[in-house]
Formats: structure tokens, C-alpha cells, sequence
């Protein structure tokens, strides 16, 4: 098969044998990809510092066409993930990062979008930009890209304008916000201030782009609910989810 070119950003490296390396990617043009990387153990490898995690890469791949792993025959170096110089912090955010997008995405489906926000959002993360804000950004445009955005407006359950009350409440199974009449048939249930909700609302937006910028009661709430209504998308609570910042703490 013929060999294509694509922009990468490193997920996950697992050993395969003693001189060679299963690399997961998140590329742009293919979606996530599970790839053979042959000899990238051994010492003076082609390889060599390419394939770190987080790692962007301009990568040659021979895709297969059955489940079979594609290979990957060649890894240039583009930008190298550097939040470990700077505070644990934004290791943990990158970790999450790498780990959600395994999560949220399919093999060979492509989203040259989530591909550009990811970009932006480990630039904030290995930069000067607030860790925990660009995770809660990243968070909120990656479900919006993916189609799993709460509703924000209307009742999740029967669609009724949501009432003009202080204190909105919340399924994240049921995906969104619920009106006082459908609350009981609901099997759990947050409440979420109304201010941070129109903050959501924004975040969710198609325009909304990173840095972005919410007051710290609301980064509190909001990533409790987000960290809820992935939770229940995914059927478990991501490894690195715990390690975020419940408080939105001065950048470092």
C-alpha cells in the first residue's frame, strides 16, 4: 500500500518487543491510529525523540486495510512537550489530555478540528497559559466537536423552556439541563448556578476559541459538572480526572 503524510500529536507508547513500539496518534488528516513503529527501541533509532508523549510529529504511515496495525516508517520532530519544566500541573493537564482524546475518539475517524484544538490547547498547557482553564476550553469545544454537548436551554427530557430560577438542575446521564417536572424521573442529579450556566453556554459556543477566561466560583462548579457529564459519557472516570485542579489556583 502506499505510503501518506500527515501532522501527529503523540498519545501513548507501548512496548511491542525489544527494538520496536505500538504508538497510538491522534493525526489530523486519519483520525486516531494504532501504529507499528519497527526498531523505534533501539538506541540510535530514526525515532529518536520524536516519539515522546504529547510529542507533534510529521509522520509517514502505511495504512492497512484490514484491523491490522498500520506502520509507521518515519517520525520528524515539530514541537516537543515541554509542561514538565514548568509545574506538575501541566503534566497532569497534557496526561489528560493524551488520555481523553483515547477516550472520546475512533480509529480512522477523523476531526480535523478536535486535531487544531488539541494544537491550541497543549500551546496553552506547555506555554504561559493557565492550565486549568485551557483543560476546562478544551473540555467543553472537544464535546461540542464530538456532538456530545449538554443541553444548556432546553428541558433534556421533554424539551420546556428550562425555569428562571437561581439554581438549574443537572442529569448527566440524561445529557443536560432538566425542568422542575422532570426532575424526579431522573437517576442522579447536580444543580448548576445560573451564571455558571450562561458561562457554559459560551464555553460550548462555536466561536469561543483559548484562552478563555471564567471567574474561579465558576471554574469550581464547572469542572465538577464536566468531570460528571464525562463520567457518565464514558461509563468510568478517566484515570488522570482526578489530578485536575478542583480550584483554579494563580498560573505558576
Amino acid at each position: 500500500m502506499a505510503a501518506e503524510q500527515t501532522t501527529a500529536v503523540v498519545l501513548r507508547t507501548i512496548e511491542f518487543s525489544e527494538t520496536s513500539l505500538i504508538v497510538t496518534l491522534l493525526t489530523r488528516d486519519f483520525g486516531q491510529v494504532a501504529a507499528l513503529a519497527k526498531g523505534a527501541r533501539r538506541p540510535k533509532s530514526s525515532f529518536e525523540g520524536s516519539l515522546d508523549l504529547l510529542a507533534v510529529c510529521r509522520v509517514v504511515l502505511i495504512r492497512k486495510s484490514s484491523d491490522a496495525l498500520d506502520l509507521l516508517t518515519e517520525a520528524k520532530l515539530q514541537r516537543r512537550f515541554r509542561g514538565a519544566e514548568k509545574s506538575l500541573e501541566r503534566v497532569y493537564a497534557g496526561y489528560y489530555i493524551a488520555e481523553m482524546l483515547r477516550l472520546l475518539t475512533d480509529n480512522h475517524d477523523p476531526h480535523p478540528g478536535l486535531y487544531d484544538l488539541t494544537l491550541e490547547t497543549l500551546g496553552q498547557v506547555d506555554g504561559s497559559g493557565h492550565p486549568a482553564l485551557a483543560v476546562l476550553g478544551f473540555d467543553t469545544a472537544a464535546l461540542r466537536l464530538l456532538g456530545h454537548a449538554p443541553a444548556t436551554r432546553g428541558c433534556v427530557d421533554c424539551g420546556r423552556p428550562i425555569d428562571n430560577t437561581p439554581r438549574i438542575a443537572f442529569a448527566p446521564i440524561a445529557g443536560g439541563v432538566v425542568c422542575h417536572q422532570c426532575r424526579s424521573r431522573q437517576q442522579s442529579l447536580l444543580t448548576i448556578g445560573r451564571d455558571s450556566l450562561e458561562h457554559l453556554e459560551r464555553l460550548l459556543a462555536p466561536h469561543t476559541r483559548l484562552p478563555i477566561t471564567v471567574p474561579a466560583t465558576v471554574y469550581r462548579e464547572l469542572r465538577g459538572l464536566i468531570n460528571r457529564y464525562i463520567q457518565a459519557i464514558l461509563g468510568s472516570t478517566p484515570r488522570m480526572q482526578p489530578f485536575l485542579p478542583a480550584r483554579m489556583e494563580p498560573v505558576e
